[in-house]
């Protein structure tokens, strides 16, 4: 686990104690690294790096966006990439005079994550109910699971039948998956009572990268480097066709844009695809994270829904402006705009590229802060949320984002008692008070799901 690691030799320290003790070329995976907390130039890290505490076994080390992995030789030469391998398209390979650094962004990464050994079903259906377990005690009751595959849903759903599914799951498909079609024909689930915990409606797509590692697509080029304007990871015409499949089988698009020209070109797809249609099919704009300040109001006149995360706004501001310059900054993490031009913001965390606890996300919501308090007045204060907003980006939002608004979302009559008990009332709390604030219970259906123990709700 490499999140919050503040230098190259704080995480090399980490890859050399995971290698003990373990077989020689047995794989050493890492993920949240994350150069831009390393000082101030912000460089991306190469093979040599890990090589010496790592000559035996290839090592993969995922950014904390999940938009780029950092290798070791080995797990270079464990994929064949060499100074002759191709670039990709929609991918980047960072290199040094022709030869490959150890850095490949977006498309690039499966040249060497198709050589990774392939979790067991066994391993899967463990890591569901670890993660399970951490969303039970952070006080979710529901997650919205984005670009799952036929195993996963396999495991999904043999957990419901036995019993052993204790949240809602809104699951979505891989929309890059071959055989997407097939699965949307026969994989589609919808709920048919509250006892239904896994739905299958959705199906995730990318159009470009991220912000972090340059790869979220632009109009302009990055202000700290101007050859670069990102990538596109799904041609603009495949990406339509996918699209236009979602509305035919009654699944619910949901596109990652991160950049203004990412989610221009989404924006634009759903126009042509929905037309006057979007609160019916209710499309989604995941992350919605730098828009232009015209494109801003379409999303509530398309009925686009802004499916944002708000500790983003607070991991990313150290170094976002750097990326985007004065102008492009004003249509970024632009809450408080698209709420004022009616927008639907549904909010969540986008684990595990940040953390899953929906109190930090509230927090972030209302301060625009970081966990120190920092800045003071926060970033870009205009654009915060008010803690009855937040709450209800989280709650009401998110369950109109699932096509569950009439039954989840709410503790109201009628309802399903799917609620958190909180130690203190967050309508009450300001700033870190929040921080501080205890998850006593979590209810999915009616049952406690999660209790803390005695000595943790204090008195």
């Amino acid at each position: 686990n490499l999140m919050g690691t503040q230098s190259i030799s704080e995480i090399r320290s980490k890859v050399e104690q995971a290698t003990k003790n373990r077989p020689a070329g047995e794989w050493i995976l890492g993920r949240g690294w994350d150069q831009n907390d390393w000082g101030d130039s912000g460089a991306f890290p190469n093979a040599e790096d890990l090589d010496s505490i790592s000559p035996e076994h290839p090592v993969v080390l995922t950014r904390v966006d999940g938009h780029a992995i950092w290798v070791n030789t080995k797990a270079l030469q464990a994929a064949g990439i060499t100074k002759e391998t191709p670039d990709i398209e929609g991918g980047t390979i960072l290199r040094s005079n022709g030869q490959p650094m150890g850095v490949f962004v977006d498309n690039a990464m499966p040249l060497v994550r198709k050589h990774i050994p392939a979790m067991t079903k066994a391993q899967q259906k463990e890591a569901v109910l670890l993660a399970q377990d951490k969303c039970l005690q952070s006080g979710l009751t529901a997650v919205h699971d984005m670009g799952i595959g036929p195993d996963q849903l396999d495991i999904l759903s043999e957990l419901e039948s036995t019993g052993q599914l204790k949240l809602r799951v809104y699951a979505m498909l891989n929309g890059s998956l071959n055989n997407l079609e097939h699965l949307m024909k026969e994989r589609r689930r919808v709920p048919k009572s509250h006892n239904d915990l896994l739905t299958i409606r959705g199906v995730k797509f990318f159009v470009d990268g991220a912000l972090g590692s340059r790869g979220a697509a632009l109009f302009e080029p990055y202000s700290d480097s101007p050859n670069d304007k990102g990538l596109i990871l799904t041609p603009i015409e495949e990406l339509e066709k996918k699209v236009r499949l979602t509305k035919i089988y009654g699944y619910q698009p949901a596109i990652h844009a991160i950049g203004d020209r990412g989610n221009h070109e989404v924006i634009n797809i759903y126009e042509r695809v929905f037309a006057n249609e979007g609160n019916k099919a209710r499309p989604r704009l995941e992350h919605a994270q730098v828009l232009t300040l015209d494109d801003i109001p379409r999303l509530a006149k398309l009925g686009i829904i802004a499916s944002m995360q708000p500790t983003h706004a607070t991991s990313d501001m150290p170094w976002a402006e750097k990326r985007l310059g004065p102008h492009r900054i004003k249509g970024a993490y632009a809450w408080r705009s698209l709420m004022t031009s009616n927008a639907t913001i549904a909010a969540g965390s986008d684990a595990p590229v940040e953390s899953i606890e929906p109190l930090l996300g509230l927090y972030a919501a209302i301060t625009r802060q970081d966990v120190h308090g920092k800045p003071g007045a926060g970033w870009f204060p205009e654009q915060s949320m008010t803690i009855t907003e937040a709450l209800t980006a989280f709650g009401k939002n998110a369950a109109w984002a699932s096509f569950r608004e009439h039954e989840l979302g709410m503790i109201k009559e009628g309802y399903i008692a799917d609620f958190t008990v909180l130690d203190k009332d967050p309508n009450s709390l300001t700033g870190k008070q929040l921080l501080e604030a205890k998850i006593v219970m979590t209810v999915v259906n009616g049952k406690v799901v999660y209790e803390a123990s005695k000595n943790d709700k204090g008195d």
